[in-house]
């Protein structure tokens, strides 16, 4: 499946960042350049990112190392990173790779084959090599923080804690890590210390970032204790926040209110609901998003209309943007597959809303099978057809889920109330 810029950017981003340590320190990677400005540069970008710090500056770093020393192989893949990704900067890095040090070539490469397919199987099979790398260079950091990144998407928590602890003991000093350290608390049940630890770890953060993993991971806390309000006022205060920081990720602050509208939505709040689908769209038109960015977010839009309208009940108003957004994803033809899953989520949502419960069942089987509130959602229709075991068993899978995300902070709390009523 094709992902969009923006998730592969999103993925690249926790994967960056190289630390030169000095001669005192254990073995970390060489430098990769004989220029000091490119080092220096490099080693510029990684503090920001270290810090939460992205946008335009960090892709000006990384050009700037490209241009002291245009055979720096690692500078290059800095470069694809940014956005939009660079995808022939990315190439230029494999090339350069081929001839720079053991080390840079076999992390370049790791991290060329994740960039392209950032989602759990590559970078699952990604761990033991770096592994590998990381006995013989104790003192990079970063292997220790990317590793951990990888356990946690394939599920190995203990593990992940271990390497991010690693890399704590090799440097503490930046918020990055704190907040992964956090989020494995939140996955453990925890709320209430993990929220203690990413509200220190924000006191790290620069007053110019915009720090996305740390306000959505308090805000997740929020949401498993039932304090709605309290989510919805912590992500309305970071939409400021990322617009004030000129919009760092390179997309508007649309993303922020889908998330806001999502979370009114599931919690019956469906005039604010409608309300914050239409105004975080409403970034988008004038945004330096190109046509085709602009036609997702316009699906998307429709997407979170519907469910707001069949909630409504207005279900004829809802089916008709389900239609046009089945017309959107035939028109785009290959392009459009990605977000076949999408469309069935939504005729799901939208059919069992309407108590078409057989057909729901039908279209959400088809949904995206790693997406715990859209397996909750299949749990709700087989419950309701019926079905025990299924929806049982289906229950069983969003309280499975290791993924911190607005999905699974939406869907835990009614599958672990339907399953501890039996």
């Amino acid at each position: 499946m094709k992902m969009s810029s923006v998730t592969r950017v999103c993925a690249a981003v926790l994967a960056t960042a190289m630390v030169y340590a000095c001669d005192s320190a254990p073995k970390a990677f060489p430098a990769g350049t004989e220029s000091p400005e490119a080092a220096a540069r490099i080693q510029e970008l990684q503090q920001r990112i270290e810090n939460l710090q992205f946008g335009p500056a960090n892709q000006e770093l990384a050009t700037a190392a490209i241009e002291a020393d245009p055979g720096f192989a690692l500078a290059y893949l800095y470069r694809a990173y940014q956005f939009p990704p660079d995808m022939e900067a990315l190439e230029k890095a494999e090339e350069l790779a081929k001839t720079a040090t053991d080390s840079h070539r076999r992390y370049i490469e790791l991290q060329a084959s994740t960039f392209r397919d950032p989602t759990t199987a590559p970078n699952i099979a990604a761990i033991e090599p770096l592994s590998e790398l990381a006995k013989e260079y104790p003192g990079e950091r970063n292997l220790w923080v990317v590793i951990g990144q990888y356990e946690q998407m394939g599920g190995r928590t203990a593990d992940a804690r271990q390497s991010y602890e690693r890399a704590l003991a090799l440097d503490s000093s930046t918020p990055r890590v704190h907040a992964a350290l956090a989020g494995l608390l939140i996955l453990d049940g925890e709320y209430g210390n993990p929220r203690a630890a990413l509200e220190k770890a924000l006191a790290k953060v620069p007053a110019d970032a915009a720090p996305a993993n740390i306000r959505y991971q308090v805000a997740f806390t929020h949401l498993y204790e039932g304090n709605v309000d309290t989510a919805l006022e912590t992500l309305t205060a970071y939409a400021g926040e990322y617009e004030e920081a000129g919009r760092p990720f390179g997309i508007p602050e649309v993303f922020i209110w889908n998330s806001i509208a999502r979370i009114n939505l599931e919690n019956d709040r469906l005039e604010p609901a409608m309300e914050a689908y239409k105004r975080g769209y409403e970034s988008v038109p004038g945004s330096d998003l190109d046509e085709t960015q602009k036609k997702i977010w316009h699906g998307r839009l429709l997407h979170g209309e519907s469910r707001t309208l069949v909630r409504m009940g207005q279900h004829e108003e809802a089916w008709k943007n389900v239609v046009a957004v089945r017309q959107m994803i035939d028109d785009a033809g290959e392009d459009g597959e990605p977000f076949e899953s999408a469309y069935h989520y939504l005729a799901g949502y939208c059919m069992l809303e309407a108590g078409e419960t057989d057909a729901a069942i039908e279209h959400l089987k088809q949904a995206d099978p790693n997406d715990p509130f859209q397996r909750l959602l299949l749990a709700r229709a087989y419950e309701k057809a019926g079905q025990e075991a299924e929806a049982h068993e289906t229950y069983e899978e969003v309280v499975a889920s290791q993924t911190n995300n607005i999905e699974r902070a939406l869907s835990l709390p009614e599958a672990q109330r339907k399953l501890s009523a039996g």
